[in-house]
């Protein structure tokens, strides 16, 4: 359905940004007018990777008068594969401040406000509040359920992008005209969902989704167009193909319906659960670290000690860096037990991934098999690398 306009236009535009816009204004949709609501438009990208990053700039290049970046992290090379707003000479710089020079780049008209903080739910209402309207570029549920639980309560519209591998989803969520985010997902999927940190991503799809996003601002700011609510935008990159899944408004939605059970903000990473109760429970007294593993991996060389190290990541991560030793045993195999007949019954399971969650995950399958001397590496893959063999990659 068609939404009046956001924001009120600002008073005028200079001859710089006549010049600027003019391929805007001499669209009929959205003319001067449009353009002078872009100008007095005040935009907050919650990050600045993968999606932030082409959301950033095309806001930028539209003219939206003030954006405001939230975003903690600093720039490891192997955003650069996606993160198009960072560069090389950017590798350990704070993500907020290279998106905020790349931005003055590409407009200097453009008032950029840096928020470097870890957005909560002790700042993010303060945030959100001096916001016309929210990008989510985030990678993680617990910030989505946090980010749309404080638009419902502030009123502000949410525009929503998921990236992974070649698949890609957006939408807009304002529960004043139509369904939040939590009438698509009252609830955070159970146990582990991997990100694009551990299953990847196709690059060039975060240009897609994330111009997807900024048209969908574009067109809630200057009220044109049919946005993207109650509609869920599905893009399939590897067949080419776009589909839309409509949104209902959820009457019984815990924070948008008539009777919220969320009034207030919770605990989103409780909500959520990084890790299910089941590997949480089944790591708490079997874990090691990467050192314990060090001198456990020299005794077996000597002779002194036999167990089994089981990798659970995916084959490609596996290529790219791997402890020596390990096996490889995807953990899909472990959830539909087909891994579980191949484990060696005199030996101790030792289980890794690349960061312990995955590994946990596995561990309480093994251990609801029997083998309940299995433990798990802390830190996974990645601890290894940077504390045993730092010459490896990392990724």
């Amino acid at each position: 359905m068609s939404l009046p306009p956001l924001v009120e236009p600002a008073a005028e535009l200079t001859v710089d940004e006549v010049r600027r816009y003019s391929r805007h204004l001499i669209i009929p949709d959205v003319g001067m007018a449009g353009q002078k609501r872009l100008k007095n438009a005040r935009v907050l990208c919650v990050g600045a990777g993968g999606l932030g990053s082409p959301a950033l700039m095309y806001l930028a290049a539209a003219g939206v008068g003030t954006l405001g970046i939230v975003e903690f992290d600093t720039v490891d090379e192997s955003n650069l594969q996606r993160q198009i707003i960072h560069g090389q000479s950017d590798i350990g710089r704070s993500k907020a401040e290279s998106a905020r020079d790349s931005v003055r780049e590409i407009n200097p008209l453009v008032h950029v406000k840096v928020h470097e903080v870890r957005l909560d739910s002790t700042n993010v209402m303060d945030l959100f509040a001096q916001y016309d309207l929210i990008v989510d570029g985030t990678d993680n549920f617990a910030t989505r359920y946090l980010v749309n639980d404080a638009c419902v309560l502030l009123e502000k519209p949410y525009v929503w992008g998921s990236i992974y591998r070649f698949d890609g989803q957006a939408s807009v969520f304002w529960a004043e005209y139509g369904p939040c985010y939590r009438c698509l997902y009252p609830e955070p999927p159970p146990g582990m969902v991997p990100s694009c940190a551990e299953g990847g991503v196709l690059g060039v799809l975060c240009a897609s989704i994330g111009s997807i996003q900024v048209t969908e601002a574009i067109k809630l700011l200057a009220g044109i167009g049919e946005p993207l609510l109650g509609r869920l935008m599905v893009y399939d990159a590897l067949e080419m193909t776009y589909r839309q899944v409509k949104i209902r408004k959820d009457p019984n939605c815990a924070v948008c319906s008539d009777h919220p059970t969320v009034t207030e903000l919770i605990d989103y990473e409780a909500f959520c659960g990084s890790i299910s109760v089941e590997a949480a429970e089944a790591a708490m007294d079997s874990t090691i670290s990467v050192k314990d593993l060090k001198v456990l991996l020299d005794a077996r060389d000597r002779g002194e000690d036999d167990f089994v190290l089981i990798d659970v990541r995916e084959p490609g991560e596996f290529e790219i860096v791997q402890i020596p030793g390990a096996i490889l045993i995807p953990k899909g195999k472990f959830l539909d037990g087909s891994a579980l007949a191949d484990l060696p019954t005199d030996k101790r399971v030792i289980l890794t991934c690349k960061v312990g969650g995955r590994s946990a995950e596995a561990l309480a399958v093994v251990k609801g098999a029997g083998f309940t001397d299995a433990v798990h590496v802390g830190g996974g893959v990645l601890a290894w690398v940077n504390q045993i063999e730092p010459q490896k990659p990392t990724y």
